[in-house]
């Protein structure tokens, strides 16, 4: 029995008839034509959807299992690369055993980009593709949902509430469990909702649920059978950073966060077109559970994954204007260090703060500098 049909990502035999259903999809072909020809749609739709299908049917025709459909991602993964990245470089991978699969629970900056760089690391090194745990949130349209699917991706049911939700996050759990079982890898975020501020911190709540499967065994033992590797993915550029300064200021003024149907694709898409510079994915250790405490653990997930962020100019720039303006004590300006900033990432940085509204510039700042602030934190 299927009994994973509801969340798990669509298998090779599915492939193809979603990809059908897909092209036939109007609001889909909509979505296409405008990222392919965004002045000529709003003229004529209609012909700009064909032409959009014209092109996607082309693209796909080779597709016909979940190895194929990795290939035309994997494509797409290079030209995003080379428009909005100077440099991607990763470190840790090589030390990872060949023959064991790994939940990788990741800082969570960005949130298509996170997985899709860990992905991409592994699909270059011959290794499995992940599967990819993403929230119902996010899945508010059908061809989304089908879209997320096809990518490996599985449904975190966030959306329920009271029994249901309690059901659904021991499905979930259990699901984890089987994919680590059957040799696949797994990515999922160190906590629901991307770091707005640079603080990256592992929720407990998620140690608990993964361990729900496994209700019989310590908690500690039912993790340790995951093989967690903590990774750390640092952005020299945060591309919804001015977004994010924009949610957490509302935040500040009104104490809520008002979103509309469009607040997660705008943020969605930014990431994806968006500028990144330098980008470093870090992969950790596998973690040493020696603990039933989800805080400790939580805590040691943490140490690997600020410890293993790489630092950027970005951040100390950042750092470097915090103290100028008195937000942050003087003595962290002994965390600059000997860092000799480029002159092109100063230019940038100023850019980028010229054009930003005065009252998100503080916000906007700690969501750079919080890394180090971190890191001074461990020392």
């Amino acid at each position: 029995m299927d009994q994973f049909k509801d969340i798990r990502p669509y298998r090779d035999e599915e492939i193809r008839p979603v990809l059908e259903r897909l092209m036939g999809d109007r609001e889909f072909l909509d979505s296409i034509a405008r990222f392919y020809f965004p002045r000529l749609t709003g003229l004529l739709p209609r012909l700009m959807q064909r032409a959009a299908a014209s092109r996607l049917g082309k693209q796909l025709s080779e597709v016909k299992d979940v190895a194929t459909m990795q290939d035309v991602i994997a494509h797409y993964m290079d030209k995003m690369i080379h428009d909005t990245t100077t440099r991607l470089t990763h470190e840790g991978l090589e030390a990872l055993a060949q023959d064991r699969h790994y939940l990788f629970i990741s800082n969570h900056r960005d949130i298509v980009m996170d997985p899709a760089f860990v992905n991409y690391m592994l699909y270059h090194a011959d290794r499995d593709t992940l599967q990819i745990a993403i929230g119902d949130n996010l899945l508010k349209k059908p061809f989304v949902t089908d879209l997320m699917r096809l990518n490996k991706s599985f449904i975190v049911r966030r959306s329920l509430k009271g029994r249901e939700l309690l059901q659904a996050l021991k499905h979930l759990s259990s699901y984890i469990h089987w994919c680590i079982e059957n040799n696949q890898n797994v990515w999922i975020a160190q906590r629901e909702g991307r770091a707005k501020d640079g603080i990256d911190k592992t929720d407990p709540a998620l140690l608990k649920m993964l361990a729900m499967a496994n209700r019989e065994l310590p908690l500690g033992e039912s993790l340790a059978s995951l093989h967690i590797v903590p990774v750390a993915i640092s952005y020299e550029y945060d591309a919804c950073d001015e977004l994010k300064a924009e949610e957490l200021y509302q935040i500040e003024q009104t104490g809520s966060l008002t979103k509309t149907d469009r607040t997660d694709i705008q943020s969605i898409v930014t990431g994806i077109i968006g500028q990144k510079g330098q980008v470093h994915v870090s992969f950790g250790t596998e973690l040493n559970i020696d603990s039933d405490d989800p805080d400790q653990i939580a805590a040691a997930i943490d140490r690997q994954i600020v410890q293993c962020y790489r630092l950027q100019d970005s951040n100390f720039l950042a750092l470097e204007r915090l103290i100028e303006k008195g937000w942050v004590p003087a003595h962290f300006a002994s965390a600059l260090g000997e860092r000799e900033i480029q002159l092109p990432s100063r230019q940038e940085f100023e850019r980028r703060l010229r054009v930003l509204a005065s009252h998100l510039e503080r916000h906007f700042l700690f969501n750079y500098a919080n890394p180090i602030i971190n890191r001074c934190g461990l020392q």
